[in-house]
């Protein structure tokens, strides 16, 4: 059952009232955030600026509504892409730091233990699992607090205000539940369809090959690509729904699908779906590009070994003999962590996009009337 909360207005107590009918009364201009209220259920007075919901929301709306900028060209959202990241840096810096410290505590661990040629089981590096394994939990439970506070920052500079750190974590924590539970259904979804198909793969590879198994796993191939296809296409703005929108995990996956299939009536590279697909693809690019140079060893490796060995049982344990003798490499280590600092850049350019959408839908509102 939903909260409600009573009201004290001039004296005069309203209620008991749901969220939506304070909601109401707030743009009635019935109900003003300095206005005493309190839980239906518990004797304590507080402001109506303190119910969870109800002012924050106009504060986010404020903040998009501010942005009333000329729907911009790919190469302008680039610029103001890069405009945005420089203006706003030190505050990306802090909501990367969130992510990436738990991260490279990880990482620098984890090499320590492979790196032992001799691994025992004793005390020291049970705990040094242990410490790596809870920064991965950290730094996983850190990234929804990322992923919110890029979305907030950049609708603050791109509509011309300061944003600050203080306040960031307040929002930022506001919206972490709603994000992690988004997070953990798309990245799950993907996770799925991905380990799926290729589990079956790996099944109809293990048998005997005949021209009818071949079939089977490009069909099951090709059914990859189109189910994450789809699920890119329909998750591509959820991430600003979520968090701009203020929209509910449902309404965000829902309203992240129509804004990327809408907007049909305009030229292909002007649509929201192709910009994201643009953008992602840039920065696929710059990932595969940063990363290529220091694996080029061990693709090579793993190649050689592709096409000389004949037992797939021999080239599963060579490879993975291979990937555990692999020192820690400072090139890559270094290379991750420039990835790691210009990662906020995908997320401003999106909300950018859909900024640019949403002023977009508002004219033709407008114009409508």
């Amino acid at each position: 059952m939903a909260e409600e909360w009573i009201v004290r207005v001039q004296g005069k107590e309203y209620g008991p009232a749901d969220i939506e009918t304070l909601r109401e009364w707030r743009d009635e201009g019935r109900l003003l955030a300095p206005n005493q209220a309190r839980s239906a259920d518990v004797d304590l007075w507080t402001t109506a600026a303190e119910i969870p919901g109800l002012f924050e929301s106009v504060q986010l709306e404020r903040r998009t509504s501010d942005v009333s900028l000329p729907r911009r060209s790919f190469a302008q959202i680039l610029s103001e892409t890069l405009r945005i990241y420089r203006k706003g840096f030190f505050q990306f810096f802090y909501l990367t730091l969130l992510v990436a410290l738990p991260s490279i505590c990880a990482q620098l661990s984890g090499s320590a233990l492979g790196a032992s040629a001799e691994m025992k089981a004793d005390l020291r590096t049970l705990i040094a699992a242990m410490f790596t394994f809870c920064m991965l939990l950290l730094s996983l439970a850190a990234w929804p607090a990322f992923i919110a506070g890029i979305q907030i920052v950049t609708a603050e500079i791109a509509a011309g205000h300061k944003a600050r750190i203080f306040g960031l974590l307040h929002d930022v924590l506001k919206f972490w539940p709603r994000v992690a539970m988004l997070c953990i259904f798309v990245y799950g979804a993907y996770f799925f369809w991905t380990a799926l198909p290729l589990a079956i793969i790996w099944m109809i590879m293990s048998g005997p090959l005949s021209l009818l198994s071949i079939l089977l796993v490009l069909t099951v191939l090709a059914f990859q690509v189109w189910i994450v296809g789809r699920l890119f296409v329909n998750f591509l703005f959820w991430q600003q729904f979520a968090v701009l929108a203020e929209s509910d995990a449902t309404g965000a996956l829902r309203q992240s699908k129509q804004l990327a299939r809408g907007e049909r009536d305009r030229p292909w590279f002007r649509r929201p779906l192709w910009r994201g697909v643009l953008l992602f693809s840039i920065w696929s690019a710059f990932v595969l590009a940063i990363n290529v140079g220091p694996e080029w060893p061990s693709i090579r490796h793993y190649f050689h070994q592709l096409t000389t060995s004949q037992d797939p049982q021999a080239l599963l344990q060579a490879l993975t003999a291979n990937s555990k003798s692999q020192a820690f490499n400072l090139a890559r280590f270094i290379l991750g962590l420039v990835e790691t600092l210009l990662r906020p850049l995908l997320g401003i350019a999106f909300v950018l996009v859909y900024l640019d959408s949403q002023a977009d839908f508002s004219e033709g509102k407008i114009d409508n009337n």
